[in-house]
């Protein structure tokens, strides 16, 4: 399994710029509807909880395949597994 994990979540201000991933991290994502429910949020602590910041603050979240692709990209391009 994955070495350390980072929950996407519009409940911290933490850019997921910011975040250095490393090979065998994974990424959580909540519920489209929901997000992530609340005892996820208290065990991923604040360090681990990454945004994807947007220009339009009237807007509540990315959709979810959306903020997974933009994530997985940076995730990816940061580890170089992009060729």
């Amino acid at each position: 399994g994955p070495k350390r994990l980072w929950l996407f979540t519009t409940k911290t201000e933490q850019s997921y710029w910011d975040a250095s991933f490393a090979d065998e991290d994974g990424l959580v994502f909540g519920n489209e509807g929901h997000g992530a429910p609340e005892w996820l949020h208290e065990e991923f602590g604040g360090d681990r909880r990454l945004t994807i910041p947007h220009a339009n603050h009237e807007l509540r979240s990315l959709n979810l395949s959306t903020a997974a692709g933009i994530a997985c990209y940076e995730a990816l391009r940061q580890t170089k597994l992009l060729g």
